[in-house]
């Protein structure tokens, strides 16, 4: 199942109610698995975002449900980022044509034999 990393910032309304977080967390792990998500991983973090999910779901229709289901309760904004594994990141790069564009460009900057360079 595709990897989905959200960046959560919490509301004032979340703030203020965060000694329910526990609860929260418990819900959304809760209704996640009712649509067919996972959730993987929370942290609670510092810095620009408040804290970062990682989930497993379905696909991206499944994933976005979830962040507009927690975004609804007004406790949190939320960014949702499709996270790539390595072996997945591998793939892609190897269906890349990027070796006959390396290729075609060397080509185009290489001179030829017998060019004269420019000063």
């Amino acid at each position: 199942m595709p990897i989905y990393v959200t960046l959560i910032k919490y509301t004032e309304q979340g703030l203020k109610t965060f000694e329910n977080l526990p609860a929260r967390i418990d819900d959304t792990r809760k209704y996640g698995e009712a649509q067919g998500a996972k959730l993987l991983a929370f942290y609670l973090t510092m810095g620009r975002y408040d804290a970062v999910v990682v989930s497993e779901a379905p696909d991206d229709e499944t994933i976005a449900k979830l962040a507009l289901a927690a975004g609804v309760r007004g406790n949190v904004t939320t960014e949702t980022l499709r996270a790539f594994t390595e072996d997945e990141a591998r793939k892609i790069a190897a269906e890349l044509p990027a070796h006959s564009v390396r290729a075609r460009l060397r080509k185009e900057v290489t001179p030829k034999a017998g060019a004269r360079r420019s000063r």
